[in-house]
């Protein structure tokens, strides 16, 4: 699509967002209750793990979905991606053991490894070419609330019914998403049936290089994440307030409004100009949780972390699109959610390893991750003096 005065509102483009707002849902309605869940079974000493496996299948799988993506379809991805969150949903209550629970967390992170790669890849295709950073932005807006209400609604099945209920219910969320995608009509212009051989991966199908650049500053900028789910419960009762869960929904609120014109900024001044100001928005956010000890500092980093992401994620998300050949989306998609996932686990690793029960050094984590976001910001005044894939935006002036 390239008729740039179209609108993005099609009823693709609407489904795709819905599908992804269940999913997301399925999945994030289950992480506040897994550790105490785990810790009754006598696993307490495993609760790192719970993130830890999911990302890692979620990670090993992007080479394959991005591939799979490009080959036989976007549908047919982001149908697999729902399926394993269903069939999980359903395992939990079965396999009750610690070996069985950590067992089906592998498994359940090959369901982010798939839908979302493939969903960002029928994104682009569903939408005109100048108008990606926006869709990117409403899109994420879906996904994110989905990630936001998950929890809370987790939280109140466990609270009124059971953790066997929740498992269930995250099941038909994903049934729900997965009965959208198949109403849904596959972009792939010339797609291929599935064949064993297909997951047989060449040297260059683990990673686009074309996307390299915006993977540079995806784990550069993401390693902040990583420390903050990880550090940011502790430290929000260190400075005195009781709602461990404050942080992530002020800064989630911020996240969400400011999409519905970050993304089309990015098709407006340019996917890099945006890209900058984000990662300098982080840095600021990060020195602020660091430097003011206090709830009004905490809650104003809050606020600009939100909005920095909110402006960041669209604006690379299309800017991955705009490197990346028509027939390689999935497969670039792919590369940049490798780095994502790359840099939370770095972020959470390590600042779990350093602080550990010392939460006075939790400052000196937050001045790190502004650190690694600085030298992301670095590298990409760098690329801009390169030679790069023009966007949309960039092409029409040239005209």
């Amino acid at each position: 699509m390239s008729d740039p005065q179209k609108s993005i509102y099609t009823l693709p483009f609407l489904l795709v967002c819905f599908s992804s707002f269940l999913f997301s849902a399925s999945f994030n309605m289950l992480i506040p209750d897994l550790p105490a869940y785990l810790t009754s079974m006598g696993g307490a000493e495993f609760k790192g793990l719970i993130i830890a496996l999911f990302t890692l299948t979620a990670g090993i799988s992007r080479p394959f979905s991005g591939k799979l993506t490009d080959k036989i379809g976007r549908v047919p991805v982001m149908a697999v991606g729902s399926l394993v969150c269903f069939v999980c949903g359903f395992l939990y209550p079965i396999l009750t053991s610690i070996a069985g629970f950590l067992f089906l967390r592998l498994i359940h992170g090959f369901s982010t490894g798939f839908k979302p790669t493939a969903t960002s890849a029928y994104v682009a295709d569903s939408v005109p070419a100048g108008k990606w950073g926006e869709a990117m932005g409403i899109h994420g807006v879906f996904f994110s609330t989905g990630m936001a209400i998950g929890p809370a609604i987790g939280s109140a099945i466990t609270q009124f019914y059971s953790i066997n209920v929740l498992f269930y219910c995250s099941s038909l969320f994903a049934l729900a998403s997965i009965l959208i995608i198949f109403n849904m009509k596959e972009t792939l212009p010339s797609k291929q049936r599935f064949k064993p051989s297909l997951l047989k991966m060449k040297r260059n199908e683990w990673i686009n290089k074309q996307a390299m650049p915006a993977f540079w500053v995806t784990i550069f900028s993401y390693v902040s994440y990583g420390a903050i789910i990880t550090l940011i419960p502790d430290w929000t009762l260190r400075i005195g307030i009781a709602n461990k869960g404050i942080f992530f929904m002020v800064f989630t609120i911020a996240s969400l409004l400011v999409r519905f014109v970050a993304g089309k900024s990015s098709d407006k001044f340019g996917r890099k100009p945006i890209i900058k100001f984000s990662m300098a928005l982080l840095c600021l956010a990060l020195l602020c949780l660091g430097i003011f000890e206090t709830a009004n500092g905490f809650l104003i980093g809050a606020v600009i972390y939100g909005v920095a992401t909110g402006m960041l994620s669209p604006a690379v998300s299309a800017w991955t699109i705009d490197l990346s050949d028509a027939d390689k989306r999935g497969l670039a998609v792919a590369t940049v959610y490798i780095a994502l996932e790359a840099g939370i686990g770095l972020g959470a690793f390590f600042s779990g390893w350093y602080v550990g029960s010392r939460i006075e050094n939790t400052p000196l984590v937050f001045y790190a991750a502004a650190i690694a976001n600085f030298m992301g910001l670095v590298y990409l005044y760098l690329h801009s003096n390169k030679k790069s894939p023009l966007s949309p935006k960039d092409k029409e002036l040239e005209l």
